[in-house]
C-alpha cells in the first residue's frame, strides 16, 4: 500500500522540528552565555588594609565569574603598607594561573605599586609615567625606656624590637621585593641589582630600556593585550570591578592613610609608624 504524499502542513512541521527550532534554541543558548571580557582594577590611591580588602573583594568576583577572561591592573599609586601590598601580590598570583594580568601604569606605579606590576604578565607606561622607587622605608623605634608607672616583661615589650633587628627586618623585606621583581621580570630585566635597589624613580621610557615595563602605551593598548593574551579577540568588552563587586558607590579615599598637620592638610607620609613599601617624595636626595 503506497503511503500518501505528505502535506504542507506536514512538511512544514517537519522543517520547523529540525531547522528552524534548533536554530532558535541555538540562538537562545548563545545569548543567554555571557560575552568574554576583560576587568578592569584600579590601584589608585596608597595601599593600606582598606584598599587591599577592595582590591580582594574584586579578584573574589573574578574568580566566581569566568567570563572575565583578563584582568588589566590601571596603577597610579606611591605603594603602602608592606602586609597589605604582598596580601595583593599574592593574590594576584593566584589569578594569574587562570587568567593573564596586564599592568597599566598612569602617573607612578611607586614602591608597593611596582610591586604589584611585578606580579603581572606583560607591563605598560606611559613614557613619561613614574615607575620604580623599589625598596623599604621605615621609622627606627625609641631606644630602650623604662616607665615607672608601667611593667613589661622585656626591655623591648614595648616596642617590639631593637633597632639592629628592625633594621635587619627591613634588609629582609627589601631582598623579599627585589625577589618579587626577579621572579615576575625574569630575563627581561636588564638593570643591576644596585640600580634597581637605588630606590629611584624612572620616567616610562627609562624603565622600558631596564626591563622594568614590557611596552610603552595606555589603558586601551594594556586592554588589548589582555584581550590577545586571554585568546577572545580585539575590542573586547571591559567590566569595571570595583563597580560590579558592588563595592560603596564613594571611591577609596587615602586621606586615611596620610597624616595631617594642625591646620588638617594631608602631608606626604603615614599617619602611623612602622615599615612602609612607599614613596615619600621628602625622603628622596
Amino acid at each position: 500500500m503506497e503511503t500518501a504524499p505528505q502535506s504542507f502542513w506536514q512538511r512544514y512541521q517537519t522543517l520547523l522540528r529540525w531547522i528552524v527550532l534548533p536554530l532558535v534554541l541555538g540562538l537562545l543558548l548563545a545569548a543567554s552565555i555571557p560575552t568574554p571580557s576583560v576587568g578592569i582594577l584600579r590601584v589608585e590611591y596608597a595601599i593600606d588594609g582598606y584598599m587591599a580588602q577592595d582590591v580582594l573583594t574584586q579578584l573574589e568576583y573574578v574568580q566566581d565569574h569566568p567570563e572575565i577572561r583578563a584582568i588589566v591592573l590601571v596603577l597610579d599609586s606611591p605603594g603602602g603598607t608592606v602586609v597589605d601590598t604582598e596580601t595583593i601580590y599574592l593574590e594576584l598570583l593566584k589569578v594569574r594561573k587562570t587568567r593573564p594580568v596586564v599592568a597599566s601604569i598612569n602617573f607612578m606605579a611607586a614602591s608597593g605599586a611596582y610591586y604589584l606590576t611585578a606580579g603581572s604578565d606583560y607591563a605598560f607606561a606611559r613614557p613619561t609615567s613614574e615607575v620604580g622607587n623599589i625598596g623599604v622605608i621605615g621609622y627606627l623605634p625609641p631606644s630602650p625606656l623604662i616607665f615607672e608607672e608601667i611593667i613589661s616583661t622585656g626591655p623591648y615589650k614595648l616596642w617590639g624590637s631593637a633597632r639592629d633587628d628592625y633594621m635587619r627586618q627591613i634588609e629582609a623585606i627589601k631582598q623579599g621585593f627585589y625577589g618579587a621583581v626577579q621572579a615576575g621580570r625574569g630575563e627581561r630585566l636588564k638593570a643591576p641589582a644596585e640600580e634597581v635597589l637605588s630606590g629611584k624613580l624612572w620616567l616610562g621610557a627609562q624603565a622600558l630600556q631596564m626591563g622594568l615595563i614590557d611596552e610603552l602605551g595606555g589603558l586601551s593598548d594594556a586592554v588589548e593585550k589582555a584581550a590577545e593574551m586571554a585568546h577572545i579577540g580585539k575590542n573586547p568588552p571591559t567590566v569595571d570591578l570595583y563597580e560590579a563587586a558592588g563595592l560603596p558607590s564613594d571611591p577609596y579615599l587615602y586621606d586615611t592613610f596620610y597624616a595631617t598637620d594642625e591646620s588638617g592638610n594631608l602631608l606626604s607620609h603615614p599617619k602611623e609608624s612602622g615599615i612602609y613599601l612607599l614613596y615619600v617624595p621628602e625622603a628622596q636626595p
